[in-house]
């Protein structure tokens, strides 16, 4: 077909009388694929009067035959132009661009662009697809080797890697080639690479896929130019299952003018045609000569005989049949290279006209291409070439890509590799790269990110639920003490408010209420002020509360202390309720000073964790923490006081005394306070929010267990007088030993107190027993000192300090 159209071509060209005085002619040799045959050929053409002549100079030489157009096999090309260099005479090719070293093959032209470009494409498609892991089988001839040392360099430029490179002889005669086929599929099978590239002849590549067909073998290949539109591989049987055939080809068109020739095949007028008349023999004669007893050679090839015509034997004369076999049964346009040489050469026909010729470029449809045609195809079952558009692209990689956030520790081979995650403060925004990106200034990432973000800053903000929660809480406590003290201030004539002592409960609300204010000071964005305010209000205002509870205690605890005479009245003489709260709270703010001045509260500057994408904004309490801890632990040192006196006391029936609510107001202080501690440390990431519970769940629990009964006993309590019935419960028994005291009356401030004498006393004993049953109690002997003073409604008219010496007493309720 290839050879007709340059007849054709020949023709057209004549005919149009392109070259006015010139007619151009043909002389078609068969090479049969060996340089020494080709050579023999060339030498018949340019001989001169049946010889040629060896010169110095062959400037001047003037052969019959302007130009060589071929071979097809590249060994019988590089042949030639060796040859044809000595005698300047064109050799043009559509192929084999390894002849286009200008140096060793000056004559050469081809009208195919550079095997680079089709090695570069390929290369670029396979990194397209994400093909990294190929296998290559290529022949030993100059083709395959130029082919494959291109293919190496571009593979390398895209990140492709040969899973395996196989190398097959050339000649399908060769004794080796079926076994090095056979060596080559199994190589194939093993490996795991499922694209292969095939810079192979058509022929070879043929033999391959039998043996793919025969073992079941699917893979994608990679067509090189010099098969990717081979017909007889397109028409294999069960093609289909070796997979999809991909490939490069060259730009190509079809004639009409061609096509219509082919359809009306004649001999030129004047020539003969042996080509013509083999194919109307074997198309159109019903006694094909493949039926003698001496067939010709072609005969043995089987599709050969699959062309005759169905009607081969209703003709007489098959040179004088036609039809449009060849049109449909060939792909027409494959002649187009072919047609544009035979344009080329009607621009010149003179030696001197070469190096003209040479650098002739062309545009329009019958042009020599100079670019590969980067589309690709599929070759099926009936021969057809359609674009192919993967729907599903297969997978041919040694190791599965490296999404973003990792990135790839590479093995032996730089296609095969482990995905390692970009570690914190870097990151991979794009799959496979070989190290993590810095996260710029301002932000951060995490383990396996593939992207940096701002890192947020965390603190008690005043729009989030829980830091709502507790300023709702915190404000409601302040309400709640409001609520309270003016609840105390109506009804502070009570009985229950007269033993609450209003004045010093009205300190404790007074404490508490800025307790309560300096957990809004949690709240918010922190700052210096803020960080040293909150803690100040704190330590100071629940100080303050703390003292009067310990004054309380210590009331409760001096009058029904089991000490000496000695003893007791020191211990009298140190309580002065307004000293003690002054003191004690005193000396908290000294501690706060000291505090602020050696080891003041600041914004912790601490970078966050690496593993954190989280700014912790909180305070900081001091570099080493120790007056922050001082703090602490002054008020729960109190606390422990305020305790340990309560549960001296503990024995007095509550309604004398207090000290059920101060032991257990205490114990839920400290109980809280101790939790606190190991979560401040541990976590400081919630140590704000924790602290500032705690200092609402403490307050709170004074609150429900000082003043919340006593409201409750003030408005809902019994209206009679029963403090009278308790104290009648609280007589001292006569006792024969006593000497001068019958009965003994206790009188609580504030309280009217019931006695069977006309006078009554108060009574302050350093050394009285309470007893919940009336058995006596006896007391070792020891001096005792009551002070008796005149509590009835007339004037103090005498005080009388009585010494007695008693032997025995007993308290009675």
């Amino acid at each position: 077909m290839r050879s007709l159209a340059i007849i054709h071509e020949i023709d057209e060209i004549n005919a149009a009388g392109f070259l006015p005085g010139v007619r151009l002619g043909y002389l078609m040799c068969d090479t049969c694929s060996f340089a020494s045959k080709a050579l023999g050929n060339v030498e018949h053409m340019l001989e001169s009067n049946k010889t040629l002549n060896v010169k110095c100079n062959y400037t001047d030489f003037r052969p019959k035959v302007k130009i060589i157009l071929g071979a097809s096999n590249s060994d019988v090309s590089i042949a030639l132009a060796g040859l044809l260099n000595v005698y300047m005479v064109p050799l043009v090719s559509h192929k084999y661009s390894k002849l286009s070293d200008k140096l060793r093959f000056p004559s050469f032209m081809r009208t195919i662009p550079s095997d680079k470009h089709q090695t570069k494409a390929v290369a670029k498609m396979m990194k397209h697809y994400d093909w990294n892991w190929v296998g290559v089988v290529y022949g030993d001839d100059e083709y395959g080797k130029a082919a494959f040392q291109s293919f190496l360099t571009d593979a390398e430029a895209n990140n492709v890697c040969l899973a395996y490179q196989e190398v097959l002889p050339h000649y399908l005669d060769n004794l080796q080639t079926m076994q090095r086929i056979e060596q080559v599929a199994a190589q194939i099978r093993s490996s795991n690479a499922q694209v292969v590239l095939l810079i192979l002849k058509s022929d070879l590549v043929e033999g391959l896929f039998k043996e793919m067909i025969r073992t079941n073998t699917s893979r994608i290949w990679i067509a090189s130019d010099a098969w990717s539109r081979s017909i007889s591989i397109a028409r294999m049987d069960s093609i289909n299952k070796v997979g999809d055939i991909l490939g490069f080809t060259f730009l190509s068109g079809k004639s009409d003018s061609f096509e219509k020739y082919l359809k009306n095949l004649t001999a030129t007028p004047g020539g003969y045609n042996y080509f013509i008349e083999e194919y109307k023999n074997l198309r159109f004669n019903c006694t094909s000569e493949c039926d003698s007893k001496t067939p010709p050679s072609y005969c043995s090839i089987p599709d050969l005989r699959k062309i005759q015509s169905g009607n081969a034997c209703n003709f007489t004369d098959p040179q004088e049949q036609n039809d449009d076999y060849l049109v449909n049964a060939l792909d027409t346009s494959q002649a187009f290279l072919h047609k544009v040489i035979l344009i080329s050469l009607t621009i010149t026909i003179h030696p001197s006209f070469f190096q003209l010729f040479r650098k002739t470029k062309f545009s329009g449809t019958k042009t020599i291409p100079n670019m590969y045609r980067q589309s690709l195809y599929r070759l099926i079952s009936n021969g057809n070439l359609r674009s192919l558009l993967l729907s599903q692209i297969p997978q041919s990689r040694c190791s599965q890509r490296c999404a973003p956030g990792s990135v790839k520790k590479i093995f032996n081979t730089s296609c095969c590799y482990s995905c390692i995650p970009c570690v914190e403060g870097t990151y991979s925004d794009e799959p496979d790269l070989q190290n993590c990106k810095t996260c710029p200034n301002g932000t951060w990432s995490l383990k396996n990110w593939s992207e940096c973000k701002p890192r947020t800053e965390s603190y008690m903000k005043w729009s989030d639920p829980h830091p709502i929660v507790m300023m709702a809480a915190a404000a409601f406590g302040i309400l709640l003490l409001l609520v309270t003290f003016i609840i105390f201030l109506v009804y502070r004539d009570s009985p229950p408010m007269k033993r609450a002592e209003v004045r010093l409960s009205c300190v404790m609300m007074a404490g508490l209420s800025v307790s309560f204010a300096s957990v809004i000071c949690f709240m918010g964005k922190p700052s210096v002020h803020f960080c040293r305010a909150r803690q100040v209000m704190y330590a100071m205002g629940f100080t303050l509360c703390v003292s009067c509870i310990l004054v309380k205690a210590y009331r409760t605890f001096l009058a029904f202390l089991p000490f000496g005479q000695l003893t007791s009245r020191q211990l009298h003489k140190l309580y002065h309720p307004p000293a003690i709260v002054i003191i004690i709270t005193t000396l908290q703010g000294i501690i706060c000073l000291l505090w602020l001045i050696f080891d003041s509260p600041d914004i912790d500057d601490t970078p966050p964790p690496p593993q954190s994408m989280t700014i912790l904004v909180h305070c900081d309490e001091g570099n080493t923490y120790i007056g922050f801890g001082i703090m602490l632990s002054y008020i729960a040192l109190l606390s422990l006081i305020c305790f340990l006196l309560a549960i001296k006391g503990r024995k007095v029936p509550q309604e004398v005394s207090e000290t059920g609510y101060i032991i257990f107001s205490m114990l839920m202080y400290l109980f809280v306070w101790v939790c606190f501690i190991p979560v401040y440390i541990t976590n400081s990431e919630n140590g704000t929010p924790v602290q500032a519970s705690a200092i609402l769940v403490s307050s709170y629990g004074i609150i429900f267990c000082h003043f919340l009964p006593k409201c409750y006993e003030a408005l809902w309590g019994s209206k009679t007088d029963t403090m009278e019935k308790i104290l009648r419960k609280w007589h001292v028994i006569r006792s024969p030993n006593l000497d001068s005291v019958t009965e003994i009356d206790i009188d609580i401030p504030g309280k009217n107190t019931y006695s069977q004498k006309s006078d009554r006393f108060s009574i302050s004993s350093t050394s009285t027993i309470l007893r919940s049953s009336g058995t006596p109690s006896e007391i070792s002997h020891t001096d005792s000192v009551l002070d008796i003073m005149d509590m009835s409604n007339e004037k103090i008219n005498a005080y009388l300090r009585l010494r007695t010496n008693i032997r025995k007493r007993c308290i009675s309720f």
